[in-house]
């Protein structure tokens, strides 16, 4: 309980605080209790709705943070937070409104505050482009681990040994999602097809961005650790704030289901954001990807379901539920299968 309490306590701290102003705002906008009382449901829906949507972010995280040294992975949970908090839940959705209504932005924040029913309406014009770009970054995060020669652990033992046979094929997973992205352009009207594939393409170019400059400093840092320095991680943090950023926009767009007060968006969303980090960090201190042998690759093949979802909710309107659902089921088998195996071979999590 000890243990629990230390890595969740700032989490605790962040949503009481949270309540707390989302009370005081409440209260001040209608002086009725019951208003309160709804809106504090509001935040714990939403809370939960960003947990269950990012579990399996946090699994992917960990496998990238339990590289980094202490000091970089406190850094994660500081300014890391912040970046999530202020720059997902906030700005993202205020600079699509200020693009695509031509607004300043004073005038995005006036209109988040004074005409929500409005700011609703943008933020959600916008979800063809956001479903290509997020989508395809993740559904490359999530090829990108099983398309890997040197991958030596199979959870699905013949899929995952066939994509990673075709892994030397160069660049055979950019080439499968390509086909993908066009192949549900062809489904959408000509001006939605336009800006599915662009935005599509700006993932997947945002990835190899990303993936570039991670290697790119991974070397410098073991430079440094070959000439007796301690390594950062700011490859890793880099990777990680743009990888939280796109598991973050449906849930974005997925709150305005319940509220389209950006304020009370933002509260909610964000104490969700704050557990996902507390989560992180709690499994790589306790060992636990060590230990559940299969429970990271439940949780890729999570993602490629979720970038899947966001790709194809382009044309099909998904529910969030059934998003965070297929998350939670795959990781739980890959949990379950995980304890099956150590059950087998007495608790060994080395690979055979």
């Amino acid at each position: 309980m000890q243990t629990l309490f230390r890595h969740y306590s700032g989490s605790l701290i962040f949503t009481l605080v949270c309540f707390a102003a989302a009370a005081a705002y409440a209260w001040s906008g209608s002086a009725d209790l019951q208003q309160v009382a709804h809106v504090l449901w509001i935040v714990f829906v939403l809370s939960i709705l960003e947990i269950s949507l990012s579990f399996d972010n946090a699994v992917v995280n960990a496998t990238v943070l339990r590289e980094m040294d202490e000091k970089w992975q406190r850094r994660f949970l500081t300014w890391g937070i912040v970046i999530a908090v202020f720059g997902m839940r906030i700005v993202f959705p205020l600079a699509i409104v200020a693009i695509a209504a031509k607004l300043d932005p004073i005038s995005a924040i006036n209109l988040s505050l004074n005409d929500p029913e409005r700011y609703e309406q943008i933020v959600s014009s916008a979800h063809i482009g956001i479903a290509g770009f997020g989508g395809a970054f993740l559904t490359m995060v999530g090829l990108n681990f099983f398309f890997d020669g040197d991958k030596d652990v199979d959870w699905i033992r013949g899929l995952e040994l066939a994509l990673r046979r075709f892994s030397e094929i160069k660049a055979a997973e950019i080439g499968i999602l390509l086909l993908l992205l066009y192949g549900i352009s062809t489904i959408l009207a000509e001006d939605e097809a336009m800006v599915f594939l662009s935005s599509g393409i700006l993932g997947i170019i945002t990835y190899i961005a990303v993936d570039a400059v991670g290697s790119l400093l991974d070397k410098v840092e073991r430079k440094k650790m070959a000439a007796g320095a301690v390594r950062s991680g700011i490859g890793g943090f880099l990777y990680l704030e743009v990888l939280d950023a796109s598991f973050s926009f449906d849930g974005v767009i997925g709150a305005f289901a319940l509220s389209n007060n950006m304020l009370i968006i933002a509260i909610g969303l964000s104490i969700g954001a704050m557990f996902v980090r507390s989560m992180t960090v709690h499994l790589v201190r306790a060992g636990t990807l060590s230990k559940y042998r299969f429970l990271e690759h439940g949780a890729f093949w999570a993602i490629i379901a979720l970038g899947l979802i966001m790709l194809f909710s382009a044309k099909y309107h998904i529910s969030e539920s059934i998003t965070g659902l297929i998350g939670a089921v795959l990781i739980g088998i890959s949990l379950l299968w995980s304890l099956r195996y150590n059950r087998k071979h007495g608790g060994q999590t080395d690979t055979v």
